[in-house]
């Protein structure tokens, strides 16, 4: 191979800047001091106080003793501390872990020291919680209180409240990383059994995360992104940095209820939010009063369980446009969209949600998406030999921390395996068949829990269900069924089963069904595993 391209011509730091999402923030500062930058009950901060606090807040940290390469750990729900966390801790060489706040004293003290964190910032509504946590550290962070308006000034640990803490201190200098494979997070997966897996991020990554969900939504600099989704879920879905890239608007949220979303969305003209699909049947299915029909369409992106194409077609009846996207915590957040082509506008609402539902293709800075059979082969695009998906690219993580084992299985072949099954179709776009640990197998037949989801929820009455297995002497397994009901409705045993008839094999058909609110995560995941504890054993 011919090198003459090569002689004399290397980096400089003219021509090669490590990419980081520190530069969004800078460049947003610059471009536009004035704008509102964030907002949060009735406070709003402009882009050149808002950055003003985030280099305080950089400050502080080196000034309290924490070194480059630590991490700083932070409980809250969405705000301006969490979000300025997400810019401050990084400039001040150090790696964020958001910690996921509906976790119990136990899960947090194994984050904070398996993180080694040095600090650790906690809002004041979450003080009991944490201090139980801390009970159980032989070694403990510095602690900072964080007191927003909505939490009890009685909840207190005795620590520096965070906006005495960063004003004494000058703004920190910029720096960007030596090196853009430095860490900048950690967040931990919401793991079904054992402790939690510490996801590293690596500034590159992040930076074009960040470039990739702002291409995936059409964010703008009149853009207004309402925060329903929690910061410490795989950083926001990287949308900390995204909405900051475009000079758009963080409209803030500290928990999700249908009646201020609603209300914030007219107020601050939002124009972007993202969720989970349990976020948007909160909204299809909130009370008449307040449930209401947009002036103004509203882009949602959704992901974190395969959405019934119910809830795409409901929620598009409000006036939303829904964008689906996939992804999980390795792959940081959303990697993937399902790309909406132009003739799908031609079709009837639910042909077009049903293809809408599906995973689709790799995001922009994203490098391949693909279905692997066990030999790590690609799978026929025929849309139906399944196989697992995998990603490989720049936004994938640098790995599990201290957990060389789990890196090792998860990447293979040069691919990061996701553990989801699925299915190539002939438009070369995925779909999620189940969750590995998820396919029912009935008498030798696979039966894919989310294909007897999606029918479920296309009956009137049914506001949500999760499909599991439960065994059987004959069958080894079959599935069964728990339902949420909707408000005001009614439905029996024998009417489901009658409607899945319609539209499923027998073998199929759950055969037995449970009536209950269905468990979930703080990102809105059914957590099974709760379901087949209670109900199966």
């Amino acid at each position: 191979m011919s090198r003459i391209f090569e002689m004399d011509l290397g980096h400089d730091p003219a021509n090669y800047v490590p990419l980081s999402p520190l530069s969004f923030l800078r460049r947003a500062e610059r471009i536009f001091p004035d704008k509102i930058a964030v907002t949060h009950h009735d406070r709003t901060y402009s882009y050149a106080h808002f950055t003003d606090r985030i280099r305080r807040f950089a400050s502080a940290i080196t000034a309290a003793g924490v070194k480059p390469g630590e991490a700083v750990a932070v409980l809250s729900p969405n705000g301006p501390v969490p979000l300025e966390a997400h810019y401050a801790v990084p400039l001040a060489g150090c790696v964020i872990s958001m910690i996921n706040t509906l976790l119990d004293p136990a899960a947090i003290a194994f984050i904070l020291e398996h993180a080694e964190a040095k600090l650790f910032l906690v809002d004041r509504e979450w003080a009991p919680k944490a201090k139980a946590a801390l009970a159980e550290l032989k070694v403990k962070p510095i602690l900072v209180e964080i007191a927003d308006e909505a939490a009890p000034p009685s909840l207190t640990l005795g620590a520096p409240e965070y906006e005495d803490w960063i004003a004494p201190h000058a703004p920190a200098p910029w720096r960007l990383p030596a090196d853009e494979w430095e860490a900048i997070a950690v967040n931990y997966t919401s793991g079904t059994t054992g402790n939690p897996k510490g996801v590293v991020y690596h500034h590159r990554g992040a930076y074009l995360g960040a470039l990739a969900v702002a291409f995936m939504v059409n964010l703008t600099q009149d853009s207004a992104y309402l925060w329903t989704l929690p910061m410490f879920h795989c950083s926001g879905w990287t949308y900390s940095w995204a909405v900051t890239a475009l000079g758009a608007t963080h409209v803030c949220m500290r928990k999700v209820d249908p009646a201020m979303i609603f209300e914030k969305i007219a107020r601050h003209k939002v124009t972007h939010m993202c969720g989970a699909p349990i976020v948007l049947g909160m909204l299809i299915n909130a009370p008449e009063g307040v449930k209401r029909v947009l002036d103004q369409p509203v882009t949602v992106a959704i992901a974190g369980a395969a959405p019934p194409s119910a809830i795409i077609e409901g929620t598009e009846r409000l006036g939303f446009k829904v964008q689906h996207v996939y992804g999980l915590t390795e792959v940081y957040g959303p990697s993937a969209i399902c790309e909406v082509q132009a003739d799908w506008q031609t079709l009837d609402i639910t042909t077009r949600a049903r293809l809408m539902a599906r995973q689709g293709v790799p995001g922009i800075t994203q490098e391949d998406l693909t279905v692997l059979d066990t030999q790590g082969v690609p799978v026929p695009a025929d849309g139906k030999t399944i196989g697992e998906l995998a990603f490989k690219g720049n936004v994938v993580m640098k790995g599990y921390l201290k957990n060389p084992k789990a890196t090792r299985e998860a990447f293979r072949n040069g691919w990061f395996l996701t553990g989801d099954l699925g299915v190539m179709h002939p438009d070369g776009y995925v779909e999620i068949k189940d969750r590995s640990k998820d396919i029912i197998i009935s008498g030798g037949e696979n039966i894919s829990s989310l294909e007897v989801e999606e029918v479920l929820y296309r009956h009137p009455s049914v506001r949500e269900a999760a499909v599991i297995a439960m065994p059987d002497a004959k069958w080894g397994e079959v599935p069964m069924a728990v339902i949420a009901v909707k408000d005001g409705a009614s439905v029996t045993e024998e009417e489901l089963t009658t409607f899945c008839r319609e539209h499923l094999a027998g073998f199929k058909i759950p055969k037995r069904y449970s009536f209950d609110e269905l468990p979930k995560t703080s990102t809105g995941k059914i957590q099974k595993h709760i379901l087949r504890k209670k109900l199966v054993g």
